[in-house]
């Protein structure tokens, strides 16, 4: 069964480019042309995949991702806009988008990117699987990630990650106790050119943060070097 894709675009030139590309490439595509009518249609359809452009009307893209993710509605985002701006390429991260392409851009690229993010989330088990024994399970203190089941768990509470924020943790533990520089996890996580935008990196650093650390001013489990970037270690008895 093909994959659906739901594109939230007013311009009709682009939301028509799109979906001829995107049904070529064998996707299922709707399409929405205002931020209202496209809420409605993800929350009703849950494609596997959201388009998102950042502006337009009636309520626009980042209103659209925060609503989503208030339902926990996970769906992975790829978020548009014709502004090459810099804050709101972070605040659409922060806010749960998984990617982000400034128009005008390659519809071939698009498609690329939407490959690769469904890749990273197509494994996504619906099955309960708390009692899975893995081979390749990673266990540090409290937290179990499961990459082959794309699961995590703080304890026996199941982790609700984006797949960009499952990836980063995946990587992560893979390199328990190892210093990883912002350009390292930047290379390794978002497998393309991002122009050195590491504070990208800073975002979803702090959204795991929220998600695994009691108190996220003194982490114990993601700690911060200062001047050369982040490790994930085993959380210490006495801190």
């Amino acid at each position: 069964m093909s994959k659906r894709i739901l594109v939230v675009d007013d311009e009709q030139s682009i939301s028509t480019l799109l979906k001829y590309n995107l049904e070529q490439a064998g996707y299922h595509v709707l399409t929405a042309m205002d931020g209202e009518e496209g809420l409605h249609i993800c929350i009703k359809e849950q494609p596997d995949l959201l388009v998102l452009d950042l502006m337009l009307p009636k309520m626009d893209g980042i209103e659209v991702c925060k609503q989503l993710r208030q339902r926990k509605l996970m769906v992975p985002i790829l978020m548009l806009t014709a502004k090459d701006d810099e804050f709101d390429k972070v605040l659409g991260l922060e806010l749960g988008a998984d990617d982000y392409m400034t128009k005008p851009f390659s519809p071939r690229e698009v498609v690329a990117r939407i490959k690769a993010i469904l890749r990273r989330s197509q494994s996504h088990a619906d099955t309960e699987t708390i009692e899975i024994e893995d081979a390749n399970q990673i266990i540090i203190g409290d937290l179990r990630v499961l990459p082959d089941h794309y699961e995590a768990y703080y304890g026996k509470e199941r982790l609700d990650l984006t797949p960009k924020e499952f990836e980063l943790l995946v990587y992560l533990a893979k390199h328990k106790g190892r210093v990883l520089t912002r350009d390292q996890l930047l290379s390794a996580v978002w497998n393309y050119d991002f122009a050195g935008d590491t504070r990208i990196v800073d975002v979803h650093i702090s959204h795991l943060r929220e998600k695994i650390e009691r108190n996220t001013k003194k982490p114990l489990y993601i700690k911060t070097i200062r001047g050369l970037g982040y490790k994930l270690e085993e959380p210490k008895v006495n801190e």
